[in-house]
């Protein structure tokens, strides 16, 4: 461990504690998982996302939804579309019948254009024109060949099939996106079936992934990761921490956070990273020489051998070498079932653009991710690869390992900016992997809700009271104020859109700038005017009544993630430091809950609007990172502080309007408190923009 290293603690963004039920895993009388089982139940719509995670069973659920559309709804043909074509072999043909169902699960191999040789806008396409012709009724291709296909046969030719979109997040609403474009077309028309599946229903750019108009016509049916890992047999616990080195080579101290114990999936910078030496092929060998000594390459798997200091013999596949016959044959021995089977079959995999979306190695208890990325999809895929459930395998975790950044080089605001998505990130997994929230309003009218239970005391009608509801690990919250959707378009946003909405919001460049280091802000600037700006632009349609309830419910959820987060010896899921997983209660993140509820005293909606929710992350950073570092990043953020623009004005404006209401004045320039003088700024603007169009 480098002096570097030790000098800057690692401090986890957050840990995450689960029961272990064993739910998760067990299947009905037809052989389908909880989840499976759910999406089935809608298997009549015709427009359906799934939202659920991965290992959840997406791919299976699918094939007893397309099944039953083939056969029963009058279907004729089913076409499955994946992203890469490694992942076309999760379609492969199952025995479905073996455990119940009504029929198996069978692809003629040459319409498996997964395991064809030729180009996606080749002869490819010509086999998806001949499919359309021929009597075959499933078909399995890549994003790719089918684009061209719809390109070339044009959308009527695929009326009165089923279209099935793996990794839907591939897909998106700008016109520049051909898949997206493709879809909507398809839905303007009308007349085919589409089922779409996704474990991240975000983009990193933060592109809507359907136009709101398109979104509203799927029925949606999501599994939380909360719910899947929480009813895992094995796995108990995920961490979650981002790591800074500051030696500016990430090789030299990558040791401090790699440990050869561990199944581990190292991915090395990008090329073009300001974390990459430069050197892919040196990188990696750096790697191999922390692990230990180089004893030899297998003959028949091509993996490294690498002595540990400890003695022990591991395997390594290195990923990294783009020679072909080499990665080839490493890839080929991970494809084994012996990979699956064997836990010591491969010890560490060193990657770079691999080993991500659709890799599927049980025994990974560890991602290490060197360099930030752009893309919080591409870190969902990334953590998506530890959180699988195998015996003996009880915790698992995701490192980012970045560099500290320089606020004193030429290129800060790229090296900060890089720290600051780290860190987005970091929040956004915390909302993905928590239990649910179902938040509602305090009344004097508010009772227990069915399936909830209210701990040792009960339910409380003169308290805000927190239930849990085991089965569907949702957690019931009573907020006094709340607003409530009035829609059944905005009923929907609040129960299945809220991780779109912290993922918007974290990824907002100057939101989460000024949540940051702005310490003159006042956090309902960020809750209020710059969430509120991202539920309009993103949700047009809906009222303006709407707006503020999806809203509120949204900051709701990241904020309390937050508190609880904030308990003093307690981790993310509210369970005390160092408590063991196995003998922890299932009910510990609400009793976390129900502690800040308690202190708290008066639950409402103004104190969650008066929470700065990026304030426990800057808590963590301060103690990762250099102390003089982190005073040059803050000034070099608040140096390129921006002025108030109209977008913001009026939003200010109009909740300046909301406080005339209430208090009977508008708010003063001068008031002691910042978010009033906030909004009073706010007028000011839009007064000195009136005149200065009415002199034009």
């Amino acid at each position: 461990m480098t002096e570097q290293i030790k000098a800057h603690p690692r401090v986890p963004s957050a840990s995450f504690s689960y029961a272990g039920t064993g739910r998760a895993k067990t299947s009905n009388e037809l052989g389908m998982r909880v989840m499976q089982e759910r999406a089935y139940e809608r298997r009549g719509e015709q427009y359906l996302l799934i939202k659920a995670p991965p290992a959840s069973g997406k791919s299976r659920a699918l094939m007893f939804i397309a099944l039953d559309k083939l056969n029963n709804q009058g279907i004729r043909k089913a076409i499955i579309v994946v992203p890469e074509k490694s992942i076309g072999a999760n379609f492969s043909d199952v025995p479905l019948a073996a455990a119940g169902f009504h029929w198996d699960w069978e692809v003629t191999p040459k319409w498996n254009l997964c395991h064809a040789p030729g180009n996606d806008d080749g002869g490819k396409v010509s086999s998806v024109s001949a499919f359309l012709d021929s009597p075959g009724r499933v078909l399995v291709c890549t994003h790719a060949t089918f684009r061209f296909a719809v390109d070339r046969c044009g959308i009527e030719a695929f009326d009165n099939c089923l279209l099935a979109v793996d990794e839907f997040h591939h897909v998106s609403a700008n016109p520049d996106n051909m898949l997206g474009n493709q879809l909507t077309a398809f839905i303007a028309r009308d007349k085919v079936h589409i089922v779409a599946m996704t474990g991240s229903y975000f983009r990193g750019d933060t592109e809507a992934v359907l136009s709101p108009e398109d979104e509203a016509r799927f029925e949606t049916v999501t599994y939380t990761w909360y719910e899947q890992l929480n009813g895992y047999d094995y796995l108990k616990t995920l961490d979650i921490a981002y790591h800074f080195y500051s030696s500016g080579d990430y090789t030299k101290e990558i040791g401090a956070v790699l440990d050869p114990d561990e199944k581990t999936i190292v991915h090395i910078p990008r090329p073009a990273s300001r974390e990459s030496q430069q050197d892919k092929y040196k990188e990696s060998d750096s790697i191999l020489s922390d692990l230990g000594t180089w004893e030899g390459t297998d003959g028949e798997t091509g993996f490294q051998l690498i002595r540990t200091r400890t003695g022990r013999l591991i395997r390594v596949a290195d990923l990294v070498d783009d020679d072909p016959a080499k990665r080839d044959k490493v890839s080929a021995a991970l494809r084994r079932p012996e990979a699956r089977d064997d836990r010591d079959f491969v010890d560490v995999i060193i990657a770079l653009g691999m080993a991500k979306e659709g890799f599927d190695w049980v025994w990974c208890e560890h991602a290490l991710t060197v360099g930030h990325r752009s893309s919080l999809t591409e870190i969902v895929q990334i953590i998506g690869r530890t959180t699988r459930d195998a015996e003996g395998k009880t915790r698992a975790r995701f490192t980012n390992l970045v560099a500290e950044p320089d606020a004193s080089g030429e290129a800060v605001t790229d090296a900060v900016n890089d720290t600051l998505k780290a860190i987005a990130a970091s929040l956004l997994m915390e909302q993905v992997f928590a239990p649910k929230f179902d938040f509602t309003p305090k009344t004097p009218a508010s009772g227990p809700k069915e399936g909830f239970d209210y701990g040792e005391e009960g339910y409380k009608p003169d308290a805000n009271n927190v239930g849990y509801n085991e089965e569907t690990g949702q957690v019931q919250i009573e907020i006094n104020g709340l607003a409530e959707p009035a829609s059944d378009t905005a009923r929907r946003i609040c129960r299945e859109d809220t991780n779109e909405l912290v993922a918007a919001f974290v990824q907002d460049k100057p939101t989460r700038e000024r949540g940051m280091f702005d310490e003159e802000m006042p956090p309902q600037e960020l809750n209020k005017v710059r969430m509120g700006s991202i539920v309009r632009s993103k949700y047009p349609d809906l009222s303006e009544e709407d707006h503020e309830a999806v809203r509120q419910h949204a900051i709701a959820a990241m904020n309390m993630i937050q508190q609880v987060k904030a308990i003093p010896g307690a981790d993310a899921t509210g369970y005390a430091a160092g408590t063991d997983p196995d003998t922890a209660m299932n009910t510990a993140f609400v009793d976390g809950v129900r502690k800040y509820v308690t202190d708290v005293r008066d639950l409402d909606i103004d104190l969650i609007d008066s929470i700065n929710p990026f304030s426990q992350a800057y808590a963590i950073l301060a103690k990762s990172m250099n102390e003089n570092s982190l005073q040059q990043v803050q000034a070099a953020i608040n140096a390129r502080r921006t002025a108030l623009n109209e977008e913001e004005a009026r939003e200010l404006a109009l909740r300046a309007v909301a406080f005339r209401n209430e208090r009977g004045r508008l708010p003063d320039i001068n008031a002691a408190d910042p978010w009033e003088r906030r909004m009073a700024e706010g007028i000011d603007f839009i007064k000195r923009l009136e005149r200065e169009k009415g002199n034009d």
